[in-house]
């Protein structure tokens, strides 16, 4: 027994002794590297962090990205810090995509792709692309990308390489039924549909608004001249999941849809008051407007500037109650950011912000539903808020 004391007082004598260099070793690193700091003083964070990394990161890294990604990582962040939920940061490598959205245009081919449990599924064709040129339908499976397999690819991996410069050629892989197709496609510039319209049972003009960005006005001022050549008596506007866009654009919509008066009003950070009016020529039929959670901005501004004037009853889900507007400051890096600079109201002057739109008649979807819409596959019998819209247009018409 006395001997395996010793042995143990040993041991214990030892690790004591280990932990202690241990914790010198340590002592002195901080000492050394507190000393190193005080040689090199810095008042900024990042660039604090940057001296560490330079000094002792023990492995390769590229300065280029590191700093890329601090300054990204920084403007994110102020941006956050001002509490507004609206205001955002863009980086350069994001720029892109996000001019593709505001202008409503990219280059490509004219197709919309899902992932579906079949695989790479052609939801939409563009009328006047490629696509529809060489003889691509919706409901063919896209296989393959100049030989390379869609089943290894993402999503969005398969639309980066469908894309590309235009005038540029693409070699897509169909499966249509038991068939496979192959199609070489010129890359175009393509214009998205941003307003589509079809003539419903009952002589019900049925508009989609996608969002108020460019080409939205002119898409719905001739899709609304299309329903009325088709002998429409009743228009019915669905901005449900609708972003909202640009103020102009949408109030060149309204202005074709309401009367003389006062249809939207903005105020600055400078406190200078805008207002945007109508003349007295508007279609005058009886009108609808479905609206739900994710309708924002300019779509809600749209459906209570028709509601307000008693042009138009508004159907679904409270909107989400967006009322500050952004300005988009490009930086030098060729990032942005989009800043609130300003406060919208409705034309009797009221703030939608955390407010929204009350629909004259709240209707509400279903989990399921409402995914289902949001993914384009819930049948209009089927969808309740559609409904219940269209009865209350065949009653005006009736």
């Amino acid at each position: 027994m006395k001997k395996i004391a010793i042995v143990l007082a040993l041991v214990l004598l030892v690790a004591s002794t280990a932990g202690l260099t241990y914790l010198l070793t340590y002592t002195e690193l901080d000492a050394k590297y507190a000393a190193a700091a005080e040689t090199t003083p810095v008042t900024d964070k990042i660039q604090e962090i940057s001296e560490y990394i330079e000094a002792y990161f023990i492995d390769d890294y590229d300065a280029e990205a590191l700093e890329q990604a601090a300054a990204d990582g920084a403007a994110s962040a102020m941006i956050q810090a001002t509490g507004d939920q609206w205001s955002y940061y863009v980086s350069a490598e994001d720029m892109a995509a996000h001019n593709e959205l505001l202008y409503n245009a990219y280059v490509g081919v004219g197709i919309v792709i899902l992932t579906t449990e079949d695989g790479m599924e052609v939801t939409s064709v563009t009328s006047g692309g490629p696509a529809e040129a060489a003889g691509v339908l919706v409901g063919d499976m896209l296989m393959a990308v100049d030989g390379t397999s869609t089943a290894e690819l993402t999503l969005d991996e398969t639309k980066a390489l469908v894309r590309g410069e235009a005038g540029t050629d693409v070699r897509l892989t169909f499966r249509r039924g038991e068939e496979t197709l192959d199609f070489t496609l010129t890359r175009a510039d393509i214009i998205s549909p941003v307003a589509t319209a079809q003539l419903l049972e009952g002589k019900i003009g049925y508009i989609t608004i996608e969002n108020f960005d460019y080409h939205c006005a002119e898409q719905t001022l001739a899709a609304i001249e299309q329903m009325q050549q088709e002998g429409a008596e009743a228009l019915l506007f669905d901005v449900r999941f609708n972003p909202g866009g640009l103020k102009d654009e949408m109030v060149e919509v309204l202005d074709a849809l309401l009367p003389e008066g006062d249809i939207f009003r903005s105020v600055d950070y400078a406190g200078r008051e805008e207002v945007d009016t109508s003349d007295a020529a508007c279609v005058e039929l009886p009108m609808v407007v479905l609206v739900n959670e994710d309708s924002y901005s300019a779509a809600e501004f749209f459906a209570a500037a028709l509601q307000e004037y008693g042009v138009a009853e508004v159907v679904g889900a409270q909107t989400s109650g967006k009322g500050n507007f952004q300005y988009t400051f490009a930086l030098s890096d060729g990032s942005a950011i989009a800043l609130s600079v300003g406060k919208y109201f409705t034309p009797q002057g009221r703030s939608l912000t955390d407010i929204g739109v009350t629909p004259d008649q709240e209707v509400a979807l279903s989990y399921e539903d409402y995914e289902s819409l949001y993914y384009g596959i819930l049948a209009q019998e089927d969808d309740e808020q559609l409904q219940t819209a269209l009865e209350i247009l065949r009653e005006k018409i009736s």
